[in-house]
């Protein structure tokens, strides 16, 4: 995998994040605000991740995580389901094999056990193809939710706790950690959200603890590498303290 504590000459350079993760939202109220169905709104979503992942690529950015499908979005419209559903299948299908080219390695977070056998061998095959490529590190949050993850590594402390393994007083917050779904990753650095809207939806709850944020005004269908690196932009003016009273350079 690649070298995720080590920036590349851009991202040494220029200052940009390491760790970016992206609330993708926005979809449906383009295609209303153009009069179009929500279905086009999420294809166009597509296009963008994809002109994202390669403009992520060009900036030195190590880790690019993507909050493809909530845990909670299984509560919409039925059809709207099966249009996402689609759409996964057909973005892995059709680009899974142009990641692997520009050496991308994806990842998956999210829990798998409930997901239709063919979405979760669609997953694993991302991640298997891929899992020897050390340029950018592409994590796909899909059935996710932060606290769903929290209390799934809470279950699995607690069950070496009740087996005798560990003692209660060992559960320390870097041993949760240890319990996440991607623990080798570091924290995001920055954290993007479109459509003007400002909360966390779920996303990342644990690990965005002392990230950066920044809420965009536009839909996602319209995010390109300007907006990213406008998003950069406003990163590097920030003063990272983690709590402290000293900023720390670097991410």
């Amino acid at each position: 995998m690649p070298d995720t504590k080590a920036p590349t000459s851009l991202t040494a350079r220029f200052g940009a994040p390491r760790h970016v993760a992206i609330i993708m939202d926005g979809n449906g109220r383009w295609a209303a605000a153009r009069g179009l169905p929500r279905s086009e709104g999420h294809r166009r979503g597509v296009e963008a991740l994809r002109r994202t992942v390669r403009a992520a690529g060009e900036l030195g950015i190590g880790i690019l995580t993507i909050f493809s499908f909530s845990s909670e979005n299984w509560l919409r419209p039925r059809a709207e389901v099966r249009e996402l559903m689609v759409l996964l299948r057909r973005f892995i299908r059709n680009d899974l094999a142009e990641l692997h080219k520009n050496d991308v390695r994806v990842r998956i977070i999210g829990e798998r056990d409930s997901l239709d056998p063919e979405i979760r061998h669609l997953l694993e095959e991302a991640e298997a193809l891929t899992g020897g490529n050390r340029g950018l590190t592409l994590v796909v949050a899909f059935n996710y939710g932060g606290r769903q993850e929290i209390a799934r590594a809470a279950q699995r402390i607690a069950e070496e706790v009740a087996r005798g393994r560990r003692a209660p007083e060992a559960v320390t917050a870097e041993l949760i950690a240890n319990y996440l779904d991607a623990p080798d990753l570091p924290d995001p650095d920055l954290v993007i959200r479109t459509s003007g809207e400002q909360r966390l939806s779920n996303f990342l709850l644990w690990q965005a603890a002392y990230s950066e944020f920044v809420f965009l005004p536009i839909y996602w269908p319209d995010f390109d590498g300007a907006a990213l690196e406008h998003a950069i932009a406003e990163y590097r003016r920030r003063e990272r303290r983690f709590g402290g009273l000293i900023a720390r350079t670097g991410s």
